[in-house]
Order: C-alpha cells, then structure tokens, then sequence
C-alpha cells in the first residue's frame, strides 16, 4: 500500500474510532464524583433547587453530585470555575437568569462570555421574582409604594442579590417609569438580605419567590407584587406587576451549564435525566412547595435559544432605560 493509502486508511480508522468514543461517551459518563458549581449563597432559591436537582441525579447516574456554592461578582465566581475546569461533564454550573443573561447584559466587563465558554445543558425551573417590604412601610401593593417612593425622594434603599440580578433590573426599570428615586444595595447572600429585610435595617428587596416564604407568612416582611406573568402557587395574594398597572413580562429561570467543549452526547444525556427528574411527580411537588413553577420539557437546543433570546431582551431593557452598572 502507497503511503498516501496508509495515510488515508489511519484517518479513516481515527475517524471510526473516535465516532465509537463519542457514540459510548454517554454510557462511559460519569466515572467519578461531579460537581455541581452553584452561582448562589447556601439558603437561596438557587441553592436550594440545584440541591434537590443534585440528590436525584445522584441516584440516577449512581455517582455523587456535590453542590459547591460559589456566591458573589454578580455570578462571575461560579462561572469562572466552571469556565477554567475540564470539559468532561464532571463540572456542571447551577445557576439563574440574573447571573447568566441579566448581569451580562449590564455589566461590560464580566470574565467570560457566556455564549462562548459555556454551554446550555437543561433549564430548570421559571418564575418571576417578588418585591418584599419591611412591614414598617406604609404600602400594600406597588402602586402605593410608588408614591411612597415618590414622597420621599433619596430616603429608601433598596437590595438585591447581586448588581445585574433581576431585582436589580427590574426595579431600575420600575424607577425610570415612575421617578422613585431609590438607591440600590447588592447583597452577596439572600439569607442576609432578608434577614436585614425583616430587621428593619433594609425597607425594600426584591428576593427569588422560595426563600422569603417564611418571612412572608410570619409577617416578618410583606409582598408587593412580583413579575412575570404570572402569580405563583406559594403566594397566591400576591400579584404581577402588570395586574397592577407595572407591565413586565419578562420572567426568571433556572439551568444547568457546562463548559463549552463537552461532548454532545454528555450535553444530550444529561439534558434527557435532568429532564425526567424535573418531569416527576416528586419533583414538581416539591418545586410547587418552593414556589417555583416547572418549565416544559426543552432540549440544549431549545434552552440554548432561551438563553440567546433573553440576552437580546435585557440589554434592550439596560439600553432603553439607561440603567448603568454600579
């Protein structure tokens, strides 16, 4: 045989074996421990999801995922550590909206690109998030608190989780249409927020719709509204923005990333599980307990073009709005 014909018989051979490692890379995967990178404090919406998330794939896949939070710079840590770590499917990033479509669309100077270094493997959950006063705030719905606001210019503050977050976006919207005049103060941990929510020493929040139910039904702190379109299961009284005249329908998610060059067939199988266990009974159950609601079943593909789309949605809000960074 000729050498051009050696070498064209080896790529031949290279080509079929490497199709055969990428056809069993499903059934190989995983082989070890995998860690789940949560951009989110321990206690929040997100932490709590991705550990319920994590407990059933631990049974399907029967290897440990361990959820390792990495909270703070607007998601940045997280996603960081997912960015740098090896493309093998044993490094997966649990995070949310806020920190992966709303902090890009603000903040210019964010390590990594998320359209680039990562990609989208399942989303999760969806829901709006709730905007909570101390109840020494004289307000009941957020009309109310708009005039509130409006009476007393450069008085209030409020928080979110993090510079970019949804909270954060929203409210800067909400104060572009109406003239409140508020300062805004980024919390690294919900837990945190709201326990300054409830003392007093913050008066207003936006929070994810899970965390603040105990607060809410202890009368620690009250609800204003929430976005989206729609009201949630856990705080049925509480209505959207736009049922009290505020329209916003863009609404908040969960997912699961991971690196950019993981194999496709990863990408697919864990898509198909995280799919089913977010399908089950169990799971839904429990999302509803949490005051989440469950997304219809998406391929990568399909959460792929959510992300792609919403990241054209929040920067037309940051650019309309001229909402900078802080």
């Amino acid at each position: 045989m000729s050498m051009q014909g050696i070498a064209a018989a080896t790529l031949a051979l290279c080509t079929l074996h490497a199709a055969h490692v990428q056809a069993q890379a499903p059934d190989a995967w995983p082989t070890r421990q995998v860690q789940v990178i949560v951009a989110g404090s321990a206690g929040s919406g997100t932490d709590l999801m991705s550990r319920a998330m994590a407990q059933r794939l631990s049974t399907v896949f029967n290897q440990q995922f361990i959820v390792d939070n990495r909270p703070g710079a607007s998601g940045a840590i997280a996603a960081m550590a997912v960015v740098k770590s090896a493309a093998d499917g044993h490094t997966l990033l649990y995070t949310n909206g806020s920190f992966s479509v709303m902090a890009p669309a603000l903040v210019k100077t964010l390590p990594y690109d998320i359209q680039r270094d990562l990609v989208p493997v399942a989303q999760t959950a969806v829901g709006g998030v709730l905007l909570l006063v101390n109840p020494d705030i004289p307000a009941r719905n957020l009309r109310e608190l708009v005039e509130h606001v409006r009476a007393n210019p450069d008085k209030y503050s409020y928080g979110s989780w993090a510079v970019g977050s949804s909270g954060h976006l929203i409210m800067e919207w909400l104060k572009q249409q109406t003239g409140m005049r508020m300062n805004h103060v980024a919390y690294q941990a919900v837990p945190r927020l709201l326990t300054e929510l409830a003392s007093g020493v913050l008066p207003i929040a936006w929070a994810d719709p899970s965390a603040p139910l105990p607060f809410i039904r202890s009368g620690k702190v009250r609800g204003i509204a929430i976005s989206g379109n729609v009201r949630v299961p856990g705080t049925p009284d509480i209505a959207t923005m736009g049922e009290q005249g505020y329209q916003f329908d863009a609404v908040g998610w969960f997912g699961v990333f991971a690196p950019a060059a993981t194999p496709a067939a990863v990408v697919r199988r864990l898509n198909e599980e995280i799919n089913k266990v977010q399908s089950s009974s169990e799971m839904q159950s429990l999302m509803s307990r949490m005051n989440f609601e469950p997304p219809p079943v998406k391929s990568a593909a399909q959460f792929r073009d959510i992300v792609t789309n919403d990241l054209q949605t929040w920067r037309k809000i940051v650019t309309d709005n001229n909402i900078k960074a802080e």
